[in-house]
């Protein structure tokens, strides 16, 4: 397999592109390139009903990868039109959460096992969050087992994610990045 470098704009460019969770960066190119005239399904976004995180690219081979195929696909999902198009908060830590689970199911359910002082923040099922607090208002994670409170600032929400992460074993300046794009 050969390496090339593109810009950061081609490289936005591919990522939204993606049909599907597991389409690789050479599947999309092959498509766009080499069968230009095969009808193509538009992007999903967060907005659709299915709520697909179609702007990452995430290869059947980083479930439970190494730390640097984790981060690629991370950094894959922040520079995506998907996350770019989030306008609020919620959509980008929903996005975030569900991207993470994809990169990493095992980490992901082991670091998921974070509470807070007072409140449980994920759990499989609604019911457990719902107790845990008087306004939680928990959503299901896209295409995972996993359900979150969301009835959360800003500021809570990146400290979610920003324990997750560690737990998870990324390093802190991915961490930093992530929160930060919330």
């Amino acid at each position: 397999m050969k390496t090339i470098e593109v810009d950061n704009e081609l490289y936005r460019y591919i990522a939204s592109q993606t049909l599907q969770i597991g389409e690789s960066a050479s599947d999309i190119l092959r498509r766009l390139l080499l069968d230009p005239q095969k009808d193509q399904r538009p992007v999903a976004t967060l907005g659709d009903a299915a709520m697909k995180p179609s702007g990452i690219v995430v290869s059947n081979n980083v479930l439970c990868a190494n730390p640097l195929e984790r981060s690629k696909q991370i950094r894959s999902l922040l520079v995506s039109k998907d996350f770019s198009d989030q306008n609020k908060a919620i959509g980008r830590f929903m996005l975030l959460l569900s991207t993470l689970y994809f990169v990493d199911k095992q980490g992901f359910s082991e670091a998921a096992a974070l509470k807070g002082r007072t409140r449980v923040y994920f759990s499989d099922n609604a019911e457990t969050l719902l107790s845990s607090g008087n306004t939680t208002k928990p959503k299901k994670i896209p295409h995972t087992p996993f359900w979150v409170i969301t009835n959360t600032n800003t500021g809570r929400k990146r400290q979610m994610v920003e324990q997750l992460m560690m737990k998870m074993g990324f390093d802190k300046e991915m961490t930093n990045t992530v929160t930060n794009a919330i």
